[in-house]
């Protein structure tokens, strides 16, 4: 497949090929137009200015190997580039990549670093990735962390991996994804499977924002309980659906909003943990598992807790129980 410019002045046409078989048309083109906004690239669709086999498509059409794509002329207003610090991301990421084969590898994503660049920021893990290994042919982001959670988070390194994964991620209960999490409060329960569907709202400020609605996306979240202090609790969250933010909206369903969470707990319980050391939001991607693309053998990664969680956990002091 040629690799076409970022802009263009004249339409120009992309045959599909095996490797990128089975990918959404909108995803297709969100890689192939580097520097090209998103709601660029969903306007021309909507327009119909993007034919497949002569024909429109919507976004979510899935193309096939052999299908041609025409791209209408596009212009891309020429800004300068963003330069990635190189050696700044090198040892940001290098030290934190827990597996690597021929087709993918799992990072343990630091907190406060997106997963990918844009809305005011000019990198992020996936930019980083690229900048810091040019050679690599291929790197694309199977799902994605929000910025302030930690941990596993996977990169495909082929086009045929990405497709694998995806479909993995989209199936029910072929991906195993577990998070640890700190509540506010005491949480009385051992166990609770949180089956509550989610509906996300854009504010007027841009702002994304999830709430539990009967006309939401089902979701699912399995809620076990691991610790318990004096004024929090530390629970694991098994993912069986992934919605945007639903560990953080699940878990403020139950009336226990995660640690720190700026967007969607208390702001006076929140200073009360920054007061007591905790600068983050309390929440971090543990686990992945699933059956690897090439062998279909099991593949299981775990990330470790970062030092400043497990260290805000050590000083906390656990629950007394009342004398009888």
């Amino acid at each position: 497949m040629n690799e076409q410019p970022q802009a263009s002045a004249k339409a120009f046409l992309i045959e599909i090929d095996e490797e990128s078989a089975g990918q959404r048309i909108d995803n297709f083109l969100f890689t192939r137009l580097k520097g090209v906004p998103k709601s660029h690239v969903y306007r021309i669709l909507r327009k119909g200015e993007v034919r497949v086999n002569g024909g429109r498509c919507q976004a979510q059409r899935r193309l096939d190997s052999g299908d041609v794509v025409r791209v209408p002329p596009l212009r891309v207003a020429e800004r300068d580039e963003a330069e990635i610090p190189e050696s700044q991301v090198r040892q940001r990421l290098e030290g934190r990549i827990l597996h690597e084969d021929e087709d993918f590898l799992v990072v343990n994503k630091p907190a406060g670093m997106a997963v990918h660049g844009g809305s005011g920021l000019s990198y992020g893990v996936i930019e980083g990735l690229r900048a810091i290994r040019p050679q690599a042919k291929f790197l694309e982001l199977v799902h994605r962390l929000d910025r302030e959670t930690s941990g596993c988070l996977l990169i495909a390194k082929k086009r045929s991996a990405l497709r694998h994964l995806h479909e993995l991620f989209r199936a029910d209960h072929q991906v195993k994804k577990v998070y640890l999490a700190l509540l506010c409060g005491v949480w009385a329960r051992k166990m609770l499977l949180v089956d509550a569907p989610l509906k996300k709202n854009i504010l007027q400020s841009g702002e994304r924002m999830v709430k539990v609605a009967k006309d939401g996306k089902p979701a699912q979240t399995e809620f076990r309980r691991l610790r318990k202090f004096a004024q929090a609790t530390l629970v694991e969250a098994n993912l069986f659906t992934g919605r945007t933010h639903q560990i953080r909206v699940h878990a403020l369903s139950m009336g226990h909003a995660i640690a720190c969470d700026e967007r969607y707990g208390d702001e006076a319980q929140n200073q009360a943990f920054r007061r007591l050391g905790l600068k983050r939001l309390f929440l971090h991607a543990s686990e992945l598992a699933f059956a690897h693309p090439r062998d279909n053998k099991p593949f299981h990664v775990q990330a470790p807790l970062d030092a400043e969680l497990q260290d805000f956990l050590d000083s906390l002091p656990v629950e007394t129980k009342a004398p009888t």
